[in-house]
């Protein structure tokens, strides 16, 4: 396929999320492949490049169940869905929002709704779980929140409604990516730059260096095969040296750090763009 800038009426991201990478597409675009069949997407999150290239064949995954749910929800069943979330807009307040977040869902449906809701409401739209599984993000301090989208949400539905969606680890695409026709975009958990900077409440389990070299061991094999892949992480010496051993390409990317307790460590850092291609 061949990829063209797309209009602001274009989908775009339903959830915000940690490291969303809405504000660095832009620098994004030079390095993108001009040509590809069946896009690959490993580390869902909010899926800011996806809903920007809006592939015509995708195969959406991530390891969070309750953000797959999600993302089916939306898919399958966004009318039903923003009926409910026009429920939590009409009851919102700060003992309707913890009353929410303590609450169990009875089905997938509810389950998504509650995370749009939580999301959309909570501090900063971070996703923490703590030891036992549960949501323990505290209300954020918002005089508006916009808890539904239902343009946007529409919108979201009809770019999802021919993608494959499903909760995996990032090794399932050695069994799905074969060739030159594939495309894979890994915007995996970001190696920590400092040692107070972990961040571990995504599923319950942080994403180290085992981890980071795992993943890199599948970029190398899907490389041999031909597969193009684009990689992001944070700007460090491990990351940096773990894929230059494979012969990847490696850019610095300006991103703007929004993220962070104390507002005078937010700004402008370097990521890395990495690509084999």
């Amino acid at each position: 396929m061949v990829i063209q800038m797309l209009p602001e009426t274009s989908p775009r991201p339903f959830l915000k999320w940690a490291g969303g990478k809405s504000r660095l597409i832009q620098q994004y675009i030079p390095y993108f492949p001009k040509f590809y069949q069946t896009y690959y997407e490993p580390f869902l999150g909010g899926g800011a490049v996806f809903f920007y290239l809006q592939p015509t064949t995708a195969i959406l995954t991530d390891i969070n169940a309750e953000l797959i749910t999600t993302y089916l929800c939306v898919r399958d069943h966004v009318e039903d869905l923003i009926s409910l979330l026009q429920e939590h807009k009409a009851k919102h307040n700060r003992e309707y929002y913890y009353s929410v977040r303590s609450h169990r869902c009875e089905n997938e449906l509810e389950q998504a709704a509650r995370l749009i809701y939580l999301n959309k409401t909570c501090y900063n739209g971070l996703y923490r779980v703590n030891s036992q599984g549960r949501f323990n993000v505290p209300l954020g301090n918002y005089k508006n929140p916009t808890i539904c989208q239902e343009k946007l949400l529409i919108a979201a539905s009809k770019a999802l409604s021919s993608c494959e969606i499903k909760k995996a680890d990032f090794t399932y695409l050695l069994a799905s990516a074969t060739d030159s026709d594939d495309f894979v975009f890994c915007d995996p958990p970001y190696h920590p730059i400092s040692s107070t900077s972990y961040f571990t409440g995504y599923n319950g389990n942080s994403f180290g260096e085992t981890d980071q070299i795992r993943l890199r061991d599948v970029c190398a094999e899907l490389a041999s095969r031909g597969v193009k892949v684009m990689v992001c992480n944070s700007d460090c010496e491990f990351i940096r040296n773990i894929y230059a051993e494979i012969g990847f390409k490696i850019y610095a990317i300006a991103a703007s750090r929004s993220i962070n307790s104390n507002i005078q460590k937010r700004g402008i850092i370097n990521e890395l763009l990495i690509t084999s291609y």
